[in-house]
């Protein structure tokens, strides 16, 4: 898990002390301020994913107003997308050194400041670089931290926990698309993304919310995971890995780069404390030393953190099952994606506005997947009932719902679509749960980076490409069509390497037992 040095501290004692005392349960896991972290990521999906599912409506005004194509203008709201999950694995190395509330705090300014300046925008390569690239780095710092908060603080119910903080996307796309609507009516879309900007602020509060848990409350937390005296020393080991690699105790090359630091650290604290007769001048100067001593030892200890993770010899692509996972997110997201784009023109050239103005199809997907996130959270908490099967099914729902969407060309047809789009859709809650059975608590926030990094790419070119198909063929059908068909080769990747990670193990006891 990531963790920088205002996340973790400094108060350790031995493996020892740890094991002699009764470890009490710590309220704030699974309870108390875990609440709050809940709905700070609320907050942050309505914010940030929520107003992302609205960009349709401004879609429709940065068609009008600058006249370019339809997948040129896309690729606007798929930079703003993309680039919020992309940033990803890089978000992770501002974590490793800065923890998640600073990170989320400077997010929130950044996003704030893209839809801002977006307002006065005079063509559409200005929105490239103003809402796809600043608000979409903006809400990149924000939304993992979001993420990686809820799977800290929780343990027994997680994917409840994840269920509903991410059902934020939901009322977010509901709440915001009526908004964006509104704002764009009464005062034109360029005061919408002026005032849109001054409510994303609030995301500093949200990240200001992500208190960190203390190496204490770490330690409990992989306690209460298990039930005997021998697992427990386990995990006390296991979550004593864990500090290692978050910077606080280094691996054995680093101790000594580290006893040369404190070395340093030392000397200057003692200068400072014996040297009060000398000038004022020198002892700034030394305790800046002292400050950009300490902040080298940060960077470099999350910077080596970040790297073996991603490029060590325990690289999380050595793991061919979560391998498999990244294929599938790289087709995945665009199918989810897509129709909140396009939806508003497609329902125009079928002559449904006036329906779709009553209650729009994007407001149906939004509010059913509130439910679907809920559901299915709750359904995977079941003892009987398996994670990774509850995904799988959601995620040939969701792909049959696409393959079918083209056929219908009814408003009632089509909000029974969306409305299976929308719950089945609800698997995005699953996706920390799943990633963290497939690589461990540790790894968490690595891998889920580089999953949402995987859905940002699909987001990138899922819709400029729908938008590029439409301008050849002047429909929307194929886009569907391959976005689906690819959505199923990213299915049958899940598929495949389970098994054949189950076949491996019995392969080998059949050799040891002809042996």
């Amino acid at each position: 898990m990531y963790a920088s040095r205002e996340d973790i501290g400094y108060d350790f004692g031995d493996d020892s002390k740890v094991r002699s005392k009764p470890i009490k349960p710590n309220p704030n896991i699974d309870g108390g301020w875990a609440w709050m972290i809940v709905l700070s990521s609320f907050l942050v999906h309505i914010l940030i994913m929520g107003s992302q599912m609205a960009l349709g409506i401004l879609n429709m005004e940065w068609l009008e107003e600058f006249n370019q194509s339809r997948g040129l203008t896309a690729w606007v709201s798929s930079l703003s997308m993309g680039i919020t999950l992309i940033v990803g694995p890089f978000i992770g190395l501002f974590i490793s050194m800065c923890g998640c509330r600073t990170t989320a705090v400077i997010g929130g300014i950044l996003n704030a400041l893209g839809w801002i300046l977006s307002a006065y925008a005079s063509n559409v390569h200005y929105l490239f670089l103003t809402f796809g690239v600043t608000a979409g780095i903006g809400s990149g710092m924000v939304y993992l931290p979001a993420v990686v908060m809820v799977g800290q603080y929780f343990q027994k119910r997680r994917a409840l926990a994840q269920g509903l903080s991410t059902t934020g996307t939901g009322f977010g796309a509901f709440l915001m698309t009526a908004l964006l609507k509104y704002l764009c009516t009464e005062f034109g879309w360029r005061n919408a993304m002026f005032i849109q900007g001054a409510i994303s602020l609030n995301l500093c509060v949200c990240g200001a919310l992500m208190r960190p848990l203390s190496p204490k409350d770490l330690c409990e937390k992989y306690v209460v995971r298990s039930n005997s005296e021998e697992n427990r020393a386990k995990v006390l080991s296991h979550s004593t890995e864990t500090i290692k690699s978050n910077g606080v105790l280094g691996e054995e090359p680093e101790k000594k780069e580290e006893a040369a630091n404190e070395e340093v650290l030392g000397s200057v604290h003692h200068i400072e404390t014996g040297g009060k007769s000398g000038s004022e001048r020198s002892m700034y100067g030394l305790r800046l030393f002292k400050t950009v001593s300490q902040l080298t030892v940060t960077v470099r200890k999350g910077f080596a953190l970040w790297y073996s993770s991603y490029f060590g010899a325990a690289s999380l692509f050595t793991n061919r099952v979560f391998v498999a996972f990244i294929i599938w997110a790289l087709f995945a997201y665009s199918s989810f994606v897509i129709p909140f784009i396009h939806l508003p023109e497609i329902v125009k050239q079928y002559n449904l506005s006036r329906q779709d103005n009553v209650f729009p199809l994007t407001s149906i997907i939004a509010i059913v997947h509130i439910f679907g996130k809920v559901i299915l959270g709750i359904i995977s908490d079941l003892p009987c009932i398996s994670t990774w099967n509850v995904f799988l099914m959601a995620n040939f729902t969701l792909v049959t719902c696409i393959l079918t969407l083209p056929l219908m060309q009814t408003y009632a047809g089509l909000a029974v679509v969306c409305a299976l789009i929308g719950f089945s859709s609800g698997y995005f809650s699953l996706m920390p749960v799943v990633t963290e059975d497939l690589v461990g608590t540790k790894h968490l926030a690595n891998a889920y980076g580089i999953i949402i990094c995987a859905n940002g790419i699909s987001a990138l070119f899922g819709p400029p490409f729908a938008g590029w198909i439409y301008d050849i063929t002047q429909k929307y059908d194929f886009s569907f069509y391959i976005a689906g068909l690819l959505y199923m080769v990213g299915i049958i990747f899940l598929l495949i390497q389970p098994c054949i990670q189950k076949k491996q193990p019995r392969e080998k006891s059949t050799e040891e037992a002809q042996v």
